[in-house]
């Protein structure tokens, strides 16, 4: 009796994608940790996760996007304006702390994710098209604001650049803003009636307006979320790198992208979970830090990336298709 309590639920794990990441991390990690010893030290545990943090703040806010069968290609350019902005600023206004730059950016990239969520829900635009406007848009603005030149790393306060690195109990504070961020979203997905709303959008959208959900109000709420989640990042980007650029941040949708499909959220909207999308992330940070020490140029990255978003919306169809096929099965049966 316990025996097949156990097997029923260790196959229900393993049909979660959650589970199913941990696994392929852990087979991932032990050719890896042979080749190079000290790849699974803490030190570089440390680098992998706070490389990771911003991608997983982006990629948080790119699945609510993708939850509500929508997609925000604006991302990178958003981060781009942003960090633009907060090192300029920082350039001009030394006096102005870390804290207020963090609070500029998410007050720029809530205007932009606003913008883009407008366009969606009342301009009748669909996401793709919209974003791909603005993707250039932004990026546009970006050059004209800093007038095609860059904010380096001796014209930026040392508390500014210090600022990710500095730590509370041995853990970076680019790292805490993260943690904080995923604990609120799982919190906001889980527990609030909005973000139940969302999945409902993206999962049946007539089905959705018929119990009273605003269409037009998620829309524009997960482009808010978006948005300001990438402003956030903007900021903490060119604290990080010790640098605001005009090219920042090109192609990073891509890996947000990536990081929620790899983490199980459906393509096609209503279904997904943030610890999923966190997982994808990490995943990704683990195959980005091997290339090395597998002996592959980092310039496979892109590659790599490509072809897990294929393997990842091909398992999703296939996902799909048998819980189709099981529910079909059931309603005859």
């Amino acid at each position: 009796m316990l025996d097949i309590s156990v097997s029923s639920f260790a196959k229900k794990a393993m049909q979660r994608r959650e589970a199913t990441l941990v696994l392929l991390l852990v087979v991932l990690l032990v050719p890896i940790s042979i080749r190079s010893p000290n790849f699974l030290s803490v030190k570089n545990i440390s680098t992998i996760l706070n490389d990771m943090a911003i991608l997983a703040i982006v990629a948080i806010g790119e699945f609510y996007v993708i939850l509500s069968n929508g997609i925000d290609l604006s991302v990178g350019s958003i981060i781009a304006f942003t960090g633009m902005a907060c090192g300029m600023v920082n350039e001009s206004y030394p006096q102005v702390p870390p804290a207020m730059l963090l609070l500029i950016g998410l007050g720029i990239g809530f205007l932009m994710g606003l913008l883009n969520g407008v366009l969606v829900a009342y301009g009748k635009i669909p996401p793709i098209i919209t974003t791909l406007g603005t993707v250039n848009i932004y990026r546009g603005f970006t050059f004209l604001l800093s007038k095609g030149t860059w904010v380096t790393a001796h014209e930026m306060t040392s508390s500014y650049i210090a600022f990710p690195r500095s730590s509370f109990l041995g853990i970076s504070y680019l790292l805490w803003i993260a943690f904080i961020v995923i604990a609120v979203f799982y919190y906001f997905s889980r527990f609030t009636r909005t973000g139940r709303e969302v999945y409902a959008i993206g999962g049946n959208p007539t089905a959705a307006k018929f119990v009273g959900v605003s269409e037009n109000r998620i829309r524009v709420v997960v482009f808010l979320i978006s948005g300001t989640l990438c402003g956030l990042s903007g900021a903490l980007w060119t604290a990080r790198y010790a640098s605001a650029v005009n090219e920042m941040a090109t192609g990073f949708e891509m890996q947000a992208v990536a990081a929620c499909v790899l983490g199980g959220v459906n393509f096609a909207g209503g279904s997904g979970g943030i610890i999923g999308v966190v997982l994808g992330t990490l995943f990704l940070g683990v195959i980005t830090n091997a290339l090395p020490v597998i002996y592959l140029s980092v310039f496979w990255q892109t590659f790599v990336e490509g072809l897990i978003i294929l393997v990842a919306l091909a398992l999703n169809t296939l996902s799909d298709q048998r819980k189709n096929t099981r529910l079909l099965a059931q309603r005859r049966g």
